[in-house]
């Protein structure tokens, strides 16, 4: 049975996209996070590792990314971003969040930090 290593202390609040079109093509729009309900602040582990290391064409570039587990929440999905309440710092969700063993438990995904607002 999946047991989190440590506990859940770290605030932050889900940024959910809307779509808009643009020039007639469809453009994901991010809320402002002073915007966005209370309801979306949810507690997790917030883990890094140093950044993830790329060489592109003889180019090393390093990404900020992290771990995050949390209690399973359907809303949370890879098309969303996480802002860290304590920095504000915004990180994008790659790939889809891992429901653990399928029991709308708890949920692992990874992220990287974007450059910028969302």
């Amino acid at each position: 049975m999946y047991r989190p290593e440590a506990n859940f202390n770290v605030p932050m609040k889900l940024l959910i996209p809307s779509w808009k079109v643009v020039n007639g093509v469809r453009k994901k729009v991010y809320p402002d996070p002073k915007d966005v309900s209370d309801d979306l602040i949810f507690f997790g582990n917030f883990r890094t590792f140093g950044g993830t290391e790329s060489n592109v064409n003889g180019v090393i570039s390093i990404v900020n990314t992290a771990i995050i587990d949390t209690w399973y929440r359907p809303e949370i999905r890879s098309d969303c971003m996480v802002v860290l309440l304590n920095t504000n710092a915004v990180y994008e969700i790659i790939g889809d969040p891992e429901n653990i063993e399928m029991r709308n438990q708890f949920l692992k995904f990874k992220v990287k930090m974007t450059a910028g607002k969302p």
